[in-house]
């Protein structure tokens, strides 16, 4: 199903939207891998104008592909990064610790995605339920024990679920928020699933450092919006949810993470780093519309670079592949207009997407072991937020000389 907006209002707080964040022209579905039968067949392209607006400062992208179109047979599965593995360990240990959970205590995760994180919640005996609108990766978690409801989150999921019974001591979501393109139905949802005395987190790539990193490549459209904590604090306080800390990552470029709970029944005192992200945010100007003016020549200037850099190399008579197939190298590759004339392959561990090709550039996506068979003078790595494990992982290439090129925040060969 396509959605055509009729017009361009902000999904939180309904007002018009016209400010430009950044234009990245045309784009597939950033997720939509194209298998070998289908190379002959059309593809859908939708823009990729990201909104700023002007009333409370959402950045946003319109709906024009719904969620069950974008998460039917998705291609991302949480399991294959190592290091992600261990922020989502040392997340369990550090929840059971600071809010005493046992088996008396019900966990849930929105898009749980294959289970990779309420695994370990399971070792530790306590009871897990995974809400996941994609089937095929639902149903890798199931089959490893994994409670999985498959099903999009909202307030009618969350009536259904505490209508039963079920309501969360501990309600968590990563990188989920900026997927959900009705974020007021969303926290409403939260809401009602959380116990008076229940804690919700929720993790997600924080705008402050999109800015001031240059992630552009961030911008796909199965991210519908992207945000600050005064954003994210506004809209949770507009549902009766109250934020009672916030911690700082590197994942995935520089997240946050929020802590919320009930305000009239919740126990957590509002932590220090509440008033202290609040200062940094009015530092960098996140409240001033002045802040999000230059982040669209920002993409530029980091296309022309790339674009300068892919050029030299195949004027030298250099093999450029990459490493990865992430969303974020999809956005990055149509933007920018590299095709198959420019990197020749890409590389990636997940089987899911090995075999098939990448949305509108048509690039062919292989099994690491592509490297050494032939042996490229460039591996341009599309993940570029997991560029130390990567490089740890792929040090071999340097062998034969090979060596890293970094695209994000600026253009960076690393040999």
């Amino acid at each position: 199903m396509t959605l055509t907006p009729h017009s361009k209002q902000c999904r939180f707080c309904g007002s018009g939207l016209s400010r430009t964040f950044c234009d990245l022209g045309m784009s597939p579905l950033s997720n939509a891998y194209v298998k070998a039968d289908a190379l002959e067949r059309m593809e859908r392209f939708y823009p990729l104008h990201a909104y700023v607006c002007e009333s409370c400062l959402l950045v946003q992208l319109q709906e024009f592909a719904s969620p069950e179109h974008i998460f039917d047979g998705y291609a991302y599965f949480s399991s294959y990064s190592e290091s992600w593995l261990r922020h989502c360990r040392a997340y369990t240990d550090y929840m059971i610790e600071r809010f005493s959970l046992g088996r008396e205590h019900q966990v849930v995760e929105i898009a749980s995605n294959d289970g990779y994180l309420l695994k370990y919640f399971k070792a530790h005996d306590i009871p897990v339920l995974g809400i996941e609108p994609a089937e095929n990766v639902a149903r890798v978690a199931q089959e490893q024990g994994i409670k999985t409801l498959v099903k999009f989150f909202g307030a009618e999921t969350a009536d259904g679920l505490a209508a039963t019974g079920t309501r969360a001591d501990l309600l968590l979501g990563n990188n989920v928020l900026a997927h959900v393109p009705d974020i007021n139905d969303f926290v409403r949802g939260l809401k009602i699933l959380l116990k008076p005395n229940g804690v919700i987190t929720m993790e997600f790539p924080h705008l402050l450092r999109m800015i001031e990193e240059n992630q552009f490549d961030t911008i796909y459209h199965e991210h519908f919006s992207y945000f600050s904590f005064q954003t994210v604090e506004r809209v949770f306080a507009h549902h009766g949810l109250s934020l009672f800390d916030v911690e700082e990552f590197t994942t995935h470029g520089g997240s946050i993470r929020i802590f919320a709970q009930h305000p009239e029944t919740g126990k957590c005192a509002v932590g220090s780093r509440v008033a202290a992200m609040r200062d940094k945010e009015a530092a960098f100007g996140i409240d001033r519309l002045e802040t999000y003016a230059g982040f669209a020549e920002q993409a530029r200037q980091t296309k022309y670079a790339l674009l300068d850099f892919l050029i030299g190399a195949k004027r030298a008579k250099k093999t450029v592949v990459g490493y990865g197939a992430p969303a974020k190298g999809n956005t990055l590759l149509n933007y920018c207009g590299i095709r198959t004339d420019f990197l020749d392959y890409t590389v990636d561990r997940s089987p899911h997407k090995q075999g098939t090709y990448l949305p509108g550039t048509r690039i062919p996506v292989f099994a690491p072991e592509k490297l050494a068979e032939t042996r490229p003078d460039y591996v341009l790595i599309l993940p570029w937020n997991l560029k130390g494990e990567i490089i740890d992982q792929m040090s071999y290439v340097r062998e034969w000389g090979a060596k890293f090129v970094i695209p994000i925040p600026h253009v960076e060969v690393i040999a």
